[in-house]
């Protein structure tokens, strides 16, 4: 039998944007009959940020990891089940357990889908004999065993043609493990390689001068426009695809650090709600959906154009908070995001290069000195402050 429910704000995601928009509106809503829920069946919720770190070896994954319980705001409802359809016409949608919630308001925060099985090879390989990735808790370890073992040949760094999870991560691991290789004495006897999918190293010029200086006096090579479509771990081989030519390349490895593919979530991608990319279809500037007004998009698994990071939807979150307000009082929406967001990128132990960009990727920086500037201070910032921030800020609401 269906279960019902009804809540003045149905909320799709328990991650950064879920959480931080749940807590935000608790906190600016005097109205204590809304009732909010969030609706995820996610028991464990980690701080991803830091993975880069736990990959070379710089920080512990448990750090990054809380139980999603202690994180829901207080006045906040959890359902731990996993939306299977939406029904945005009439304001419902069905859970996997048969669920229907009912809502006055739906604010989409659902983050963006790691598609192993894209790549042929990869599920069967990933941690093993130096194939490798940190967009996994449970295969992070491996990135940092597999550089720490390091005794040289070549170290291949990929790319995909998806848009992913903070879009310099990719080579942020790639400086780590060249530093170490340095420490180690294997540098010499090694090839680093970066393979992208990507057209340069970053899109940003002002800090593409500056990676493009790191890459030089760290001599790795660059390979762009290659997408990774296999990996042969018997013969320990990349088969890697032009994105314009499809021309294929194999590149042997020792070691690989893959980016797996990504996309919107399944369940957004059949829904009403997706555009034609399967991203949640909202207006770039309010948040609001483009066809059904008492919707709200936000972060991953949204179309916005700009990178998909944390700092993202740190600015996010307070307009989606106010315009969702706004519209319950039947007032304008006001509130805009301008595309702003944060990549703070490792170029090594102890240097930051802190790019912070908006839509037009003009730099949007925060601090009162040349971030496209590798700098111990930016690198002890993303890994002592930004944490502390994420947890007792962001998640409740403060910052």
């Amino acid at each position: 039998m269906t279960k019902h429910e009804h809540y003045t704000v149905a909320i799709i995601g328990a991650g950064t944007a879920g959480i931080s928009v749940a807590a935000r509106l608790i906190r600016a809503s005097k109205r204590l009959h809304d009732r909010i829920v969030i609706i995820d069946p996610a028991t464990k919720h980690y701080y991803q940020p830091l993975w880069t770190l736990v990959g070379g070896g710089a920080a512990k994954k448990e750090v990054t990891e809380r139980d999603q319980e202690s994180l829901i705001p207080k006045g906040v409802d959890w359902l731990q089940e996993a939306v299977a359809t939406f029904h945005p016409e009439a304001n419902y949608l069905v859970t996997d357990q048969d669920t229907q919630i009912n809502y006055d308001y739906l604010v989409v925060a659902a983050g963006i889908q790691i598609d192993w099985d894209w790549i042929k090879g990869l599920k069967d390989a990933i941690g093993k004999d130096g194939v490798c990735s940190n967009y996994s808790y449970e295969y992070v370890n491996s990135t940092w065993e597999f550089i720490r073992k390091f005794k040289g040949g070549k170290a291949i760094f990929t790319q995909p043609h998806t848009p992913v999870k903070c879009g310099g991560a990719p080579q942020k691991i790639m400086y780590l493990a060249d530093d170490y290789f340095r420490k180690s004495g294997a540098r010499d006897s090694s090839e680093v390689i970066f393979c992208s999918a990507n057209a340069n190293i970053f899109a940003v010029k002002r800090y593409a001068d500056t990676l493009e200086q790191v890459i030089k006096r760290k001599q790795i090579e660059t390979r762009y426009k290659r997408n990774l479509i296999e990996i042969r771990p018997d013969s320990k081989e990349a088969v890697f695809e032009h994105v314009e030519t499809l021309e294929q390349e194999i590149i042997p490895y020792d070691m690989i650090h893959v980016t797996p593919p990504m996309q919107s979530p399944d369940f957004i991608k059949k829904s009403a709600l997706a555009d034609a990319g399967g991203w949640v279809d909202v207006d770039k500037f309010t948040l609001q959906h483009k066809r059904y007004e008492n919707v709200f998009g936000i972060g991953d698994c949204s179309n916005l154009p700009t990178s998909k990071t944390g700092a993202a939807i740190r600015k996010q979150a307070p307009t989606v908070e106010m315009n969702l307000l706004a519209l319950m009082k039947g007032e304008p929406l006001t509130a805009t995001y301008d595309g702003y967001t944060s990549c703070p990128l490792v170029t090594g132990y102890n240097k930051l290069v802190l790019a912070e960009f908006d839509y037009n990727q003009e730099p949007q920086e925060s601090f009162p000195v040349d971030q496209s500037r590798e700098r111990l201070s930016m690198y002890l910032l993303k890994k002592e402050l930004l944490p502390i921030m994420y947890w007792d800020g962001m998640l409740k609401g403060l910052v």
